[in-house]
């Protein structure tokens, strides 16, 4: 049947229609706690190949399950027939309507792109759910998505005009608001489209009394299917109908959406609780305010899970409490300071109260409300480490219930003897929750579904919904007979029949529903014994396949635009699941299972999907649940081409310390070769790409001069031992040689290591591991006095200092020395900054430009160096522009160029070519130095030549202040 499904598509023209086993492996899973694998994935590209891939899975009885970016928390957007990935060509703006607010889509288009294109004309979509950076508009109808803001503006469904759609038997149509006029004249125009019109206002005739008692009683009442919107009140409107359908009745071709104002000015007030239950029993009163644009709440649980440096800084300020409500005001600039002092006014009385304050700075806002978004993925992490999932995800019920419902739930936790971090929309009663369900045992999924079951009669209860936006998928549709009475549930079905009695899109939602317990992804029967790795993955209990079952699929590592971090940089490149942080762990999940993926470490799957990962090591610390790629792939090339012929580059480049000392002996003739008519050949011999340059050997090491100078300074502050790497030590020598003079005016006696010493990087990257850990062990062992004696180490290669302070430490995991390494290890920044008291650093009249190297964003950050940037009096801009491209040997190799030269050119190389003469280009990393230089006319310098060129040292010749 595959090999028909393929062919068909294929003739057809659908698109890019794919049946390999790894992108069906990527694909098997979304957000939820489920796993069903597809037959085919197709990417189509227009609105004929939609229609196209539709009429050959109803010709060939093949279900269609639609997909946007994946994040639904519900299992609605897997599949086991074809998945119809719409995001990642059917995604344009095709038109927007300043004056009339209106801009037509298509399904695939994300929402930070629509909000871009409609942001110059002072306008918004409203509906902004936490993925706002990678959710589709498709997937937010699909769910009738709401987010933060739907207080001020709505469901995605009061946000949809119309839309055109294709049902499974072919018939395209354009639905939105309907007269009593014109359905009558659609009936008697007759056709497909009348048929369906015809029956669907049949239902809505005869069953007034249920619809409008059952259905729409609060905003989010998202179960089920939104049936109300068929009443004459709402104008028949089959658009809004839709909304929420889950991909069940139509697949969407376009979308005409209604933008809004923008308000003029915003500000957040943070409110301090004691406990999560009294926050939310003062969201009544404070829901009266005028201006008010969300209603936000989180408790302790999920702050004491934030990893990320900027994060736990931005929590550090929160007001005292155990729980919060960020309630945010929209208004006029001079007057939203007394509606926030009002609104402040009205929380004083409630019990529980401790503090507030009111946050009007920007960029402070955005870390607070950064906390918020990363909240589904932060919660699949309890503070104990235990894994949490979604599962109970986001019921709602009415805000007014919300504190004893929050409490009764609570309750209801505590006697399954489960546990997990609450936050979400409290101004409209819908609560997120990850639980730590056992789905490794038999046991453990007798009492998920058993706590379900119980938490649905809990909603039901208190008038609620099992779903507040996420939808019900496998997740919930089983239990909406909990909630609605049978006559409702016959309505649903009937309902969707009208639009799909083949039943062949998305089955099993919604009504005739699979097993609430059926198609888990983790389950017992699917635990294999944990494989036997090098690196130690503590965090997840030495289990490799714990450790990429991190990946809970939230999609950030999707996001495309500047301004989320680092990850993914071939994924911004490519658009192609296969290449994000997600999809490479999903796909090395499959492989420790051996269900789909069946060639364990030699599985060529896994291999192409890691080709062009970076190790970047940006996931990291961008993924909000910690996913490490960066070590996913060292430990796979490990294991992969251990006793087998390595590709040509892991011998050139992997061995690049140990080949730098031999070129270091004669550079001018190596250098001769490498830029003479030989060049071509080396590279093809070496694995590296033909469009690069081979970087140019010193004609003198670092090592070589330093062992050869006189120091100079007073030395008073005692020993530091500068960290020499391979690439300054024999490429860049001036960098080093920069932070000696930098570090003896602030008062050290700068020493270098004994002999030659190695962090491993470069066998670290291209999974070389057994040789990497001897290389560190005789590192550590040859600074052991070093360590005895307390010896601060200072590292200048971002990449080798985060090394020292990580890679070390797993590789000789046990080894106190090389903890000790770690701890004792500082940026140069950072050791001026905080380990110099009383030394400032010369003025230095300048504007800078920076690019902040991957692995420091990973490990240090730049707080340090924009201190001490500051404190010269550098006029400094940090480009957000995520990884430079080039990631050590990534971009040398050959196959690499094309989308390592893409990833700088999307902000990187532009900036720098933009900057205005005199413009200083600071680039800590010898990989973005290379890339700038040899992809632009500018130069980039480190940090420490840029605070050297403030001095006048014999040595150096830098001008400016003399050393004492």
């Amino acid at each position: 049947m595959s090999g028909v499904l393929e062919s068909a598509l294929r003739e057809r023209g659908c698109g890019v229609v794919d049946v390999d086993r790894g992108r069906r492996a990527q694909y098997a899973t979304d957000a939820s706690n489920y796993r069903r694998v597809p037959r085919a994935v197709v990417f189509p590209r227009t609105r004929e190949e939609v229609i196209n891939t539709v009429a050959v899975c109803a010709a060939l009885g093949v279900p269609i399950t639609c997909r946007g970016a994946g994040t639904s928390t519900s299992g609605q957007a897997v599949g086991e027939g074809v998945v119809l990935d719409l995001a990642r060509f059917y995604n344009r703006v095709l038109d927007l309507d300043p004056l009339n607010r209106r801009a037509v889509v298509q399904p695939g288009v994300v929402l930070d792109e629509l909000q871009a294109a409609a942001a110059p004309h002072g306008l918004l979509f409203g509906p902004d759910p936490s993925t706002h950076s990678r959710c589709t508009i498709g997937g937010m109808i699909g769910n009738n998505a709401c987010g933060s803001h739907s207080l001020a503006w709505g469901r995605t469904a009061e946000n949809v005009l119309e839309l055109e759609v294709v049902t499974y038997g072919g018939t395209v149509l354009s639905v939105g608001e309907m007269s009593g006029a014109e359905i009558d004249a659609a009936i008697e125009e007759g056709g497909a489209r009348g048929e369906l019109i015809g029956r669907l206002h049949e239902l809505a005739r005869d069953n007034l009394a249920a619809l409008r008692t059952r259905l729409g009683r609060f905003p989010r009442q998202v179960s089920g299917y939104a049936l109300e919107q068929l009443l004459p009140e709402h104008r028949f409107n089959l658009a809004r109908a839709l909304a929420g359908s889950e991909g069940t009745c139509a697949v969407i071709l376009s979308a005409t959406l209604r933008l809004r104002p923008q308000p003029p000015a915003r500000a957040l007030v943070v409110l301090g609780f004691g406990t999560a239950f009294e926050a939310a029993d003062a969201v009544p009163a404070l829901l009266q305010h005028p201006g008010l644009l969300a209603l936000e709440g989180l408790d302790r649980s999920l702050t004491d899970v934030v990893g990320r440096p900027e994060t736990r800084a931005a929590i550090a300020t929160l007001p005292p409490g155990e729980a919060w409500l960020f309630a945010e005001l929209g208004g006029d600039e001079d007057t939203l300071e007394d509606t926030a002092g009002a609104l402040i006014d009205t929380a004083g009385p409630a019990s529980g109260f401790v503090a507030a304050e009111t946050v009007t700075d920007p960029a402070r806002s955005h870390s607070l409300w950064r906390i918020r978004e990363d909240g589904a993925g932060l919660a699949t992490r309890l503070a104990d480490g235990s894994e949490a999932w979604p599962g109970w995800e986001d019921a709602a019920v009415p805000p007014a219930e919300l504190g004893s419902y929050l409490r009764e739930f609570s309750a209801l936790l505590g006697r399954y003897g489960l546990q997990g971090a609450v936050y979400g929309h409290f101004g409209e009663g819908c609560l997120h929750v990850r639980i730590d369900f056992d789905f490794a045992t038999t046991q453990g999924i007798g009492v998920f579904r058993a706590f379900v079951t119980d938490a649905a009669e809990l909603v039901a209860a208190h008038g609620g919904s099992l779903s507040g936006e996420h939808g019900d998928g496998q997740a919930r549709s089983e239990l909406l007979p909990l909630l609605y009475p049978p006559e409702v549930i016959t309505l649903f079905e009937r309902f969707k029949a009208a639009w799909d009695p083949g039943n062949g899109l998305n089955p099993g939602m919604i009504v005739h529903p699979l097993p609430v317990d059926g198609n888990l992804r983790v389950r017992a029967s699917s635990l294999n014994r944990p494989l036997s790795t090098v690196l130690p993955f503590h965090s997840d209990g030495g289990d490799f396949a714990k450790a990429t079952r991190r990946c809970v699929g939230v999609g950030r590592c999707r996001s495309q635009a500047p301004g989320n971090g680092v990850m993914c940089p071939s994924y911004r490149v490519t658009g192609d699941e296969r290449d994000s942080t997600r999809g490479r762990a999903r796909l090395l999940h499959e492989m420790t299972q051996g269900e789909l993926i069946t060639g364990g470490w030699r599985s060529k799957e896994v291999l192409g999907a890691l080709d062009l990962c970076l190790s970047c090591k940006g996931c990291s610390v961008d993924c909000p649940v910690g996913v490490d790629v960066a070590s996913y792939k060292s430990e796979f090339l490990h294991q992969h081409y251990r006793g087998r012929i390595r590709p040509a580059s892991h011998y050139s480049m992997g061995w690049l310390p140990l080949l730098s000392r031999a070129g270091a002996r004669m550079p001018r003739l190596v250098n001769r070769i490498t830029s003479s008519r030989l060049a071509p050949l080396v590279k093809r011999i070496g694995g590296i790409a033909a469009q690069r340059d081979i970087p140019r050997f010193a004609d003198r090491t670092f090592l070589d001069w330093f062992r050869t100078r006189t120091a100079s300074g007073s030395g008073h502050r005692g020993p530091v031992l500068m960290w020499v790497d391979s690439f300054n030590n024999h490429f860049s020598p001036e960098v080093l040689r920069a932070g000696v003079a930098v570090l003896e005016d602030a008062g050290y006696r700068v020493q270098v290591p004994e002999g030659v010493q190695c962090c491993g990087l470069t066998w670290i990257t291209t999974g070389q591991l057994g040789v990497a850990r001897r290389t560190a062990a005789r590192t550590v062992a040859a600074l052991a006095p070093v360590l005895e004696r307390r010896i601060p180490v200072v590292g200048l290669e971002p990449s080798c200092t985060a090394a020292l302070r990580t890679e070390l430490p797993d590789l000789l995991d046990g080894d106190p020395a090389a903890r000790a390494l770690a701890d004792s290890t500082h940026t140069f920044a950072e050791l001026l900054i905080r380990g110099t008291p009383g030394w400032t650093p010369p003025p230095i009249a300048a504007t800078s430009l920076s690019q902040t190297h991957c692995h420091q964003h990973a490990t240090s950050g730049f707080t340090a160096d924009a201190a001490l940037l500051a404190a010269a009096g550098v006029d400094n801009h940090v480009l957000d522009s995520g990884c430079c491209g080039l990631a050590g040997n990534f971009g040398f190799e050959r196959g690499h160029y094309e989308v390592s030269s893409a990833a700088g050119e999307q902000v990187l190389l532009p900036a720098v070519r933009a900057a205005p003469a005199g413009t200083v280009v600071l680039a800590d990393g010898f990989s973005c130095r290379t890339q700038i230089g040899q992809a632009t006319e500018r130069t980039g310098i480190h940090l420490a030549q840029l605070i050297a060129s403030g001095l006048s040292t014999p040595d150096t010749g830098f001008p400016g202040r003399t050393v004492p």
